[in-house]
């Protein structure tokens, strides 16, 4: 899929990975819609894309809140009128130390923006991209999903959940015949503001805290990394690559030759 012309959802879009995404996209000549709660982000967002003459709308919302997931998508209809991209990116990480230290709350407060702000998303939009027989859906991985985290049981098992999700719901589409692929990207270490409480609370300092190294010694990636490897990974998802996690780094066209390859 080249991003020319169509629509892409990008949900967290206010701020980091996300904002990253978006202004990308809108390079590649998307439509892009942002998604957030932050209504300020979201304008800022918005303007650097309206800088760079692209066309965006930008729509508030909670994503765990089914009636706001389905005016984000009834909005992005009706502004451009059909829908392509569906990348679910918005998550939390707040319920950061061990399970005995955490709040139960906090910790299924994480799950709740992980797994069913997705699952959401991925209900809203699927009827439509069912009826055109089209469409990509991406779901952002994270830390958790592929080994243990300590200090991030919730965080964790909402990756690891998505990721599962990711690779059902593909072989679902290819079951029923759809032609909409589906795909987990992992963004690696990337310094944005879900950092922060890693790198200043106690339980961040006690569980996470050769995070700090990361830092101090800028062992991380910059969030336009992952913008531009969602738009080499959309370049050629396919029946070869559908439900697959990748990560950025990924030579993403000869995995998929590779995958062709075995196939055939």
């Amino acid at each position: 899929m080249e991003l020319k012309g169509k629509t892409a959802i990008i949900t967290g879009s206010g701020a980091g990975i996300g904002r990253a995404i978006a202004v990308e996209f809108a390079r590649q000549g998307a439509r892009v819609v942002c998604c957030g709660r932050r209504e300020d982000r979201l304008r800022q967002t918005a303007a650097l894309i309206e800088a760079q003459g692209g066309s965006v709308l930008a729509v508030p919302a909670d994503v765990t809140d089914a009636a706001a997931v389905r005016n984000l998508v009834d909005r992005a209809l009706e502004r451009f009128g059909h829908i392509d991209v569906l990348y679910n990116n918005a998550a939390t990480f707040q319920a950061i130390g061990a399970l005995w230290e955490v709040e139960a709350d906090t910790w299924w407060a994480d799950l709740t923006n992980n797994v069913r702000g997705p699952m959401l998303c991925i209900k809203a939009v699927l009827p439509h991209m069912m009826a055109r027989n089209t469409g990509a859906i991406i779901n952002m991985n994270g830390g958790g999903a592929g080994a243990p985290f300590p200090g991030a049981t919730g965080y964790g098992s909402s990756k690891a959940a998505l990721m599962r999700l990711t690779d059902t719901l593909a072989r679902e589409l290819e079951h029923d015949g759809y032609a909409i692929y589906v795909a987990g990207m992992g963004p690696g270490s990337v310094y944005t503001e879900i950092w922060e409480p890693q790198l200043t609370t106690p339980g961040g300092k006690k569980w996470i805290g050769d995070l700090q190294r990361y830092v101090d010694q800028k062992l991380y990636r910059p969030p336009e990394d992952c913008a531009k490897a969602s738009v080499e990974l959309l370049r050629v998802l396919g029946p070869d690559l559908n439900g697959r996690i990748f990560g950025v780094g990924t030579d993403f066209a000869a995995v998929a030759r590779q995958a062709k390859e075995i196939r055939e």
